[in-house]
């Protein structure tokens, strides 16, 4: 993903508009498809971003605990 300063926020954020549109029927067939890539690349995202903050509180837990 070639955004610098996306963030998990908002990543979250525009999926949850996404999400709006669609459940509103306010996309049309064209733009459609380009959005379900969209989201599809943002739930990436989101996924590694959690991962990589579960090992980070991970790793302080356990310096914590030695």
């Amino acid at each position: 993903m070639a955004e610098e300063n996306l963030t998990y926020s908002k990543a979250l954020a525009e999926i949850e508009e996404t999400l709006g549109l669609m459940e509103r029927e306010a996309l049309d067939v064209d733009d459609l498809s380009l959005k379900v890539r969209r989201v599809a690349e943002l739930i990436g995202f989101c996924r590694q971003k959690l991962l990589q903050t579960e090992e980070a509180v991970e790793k302080v837990l356990k310096d914590i605990e030695a």
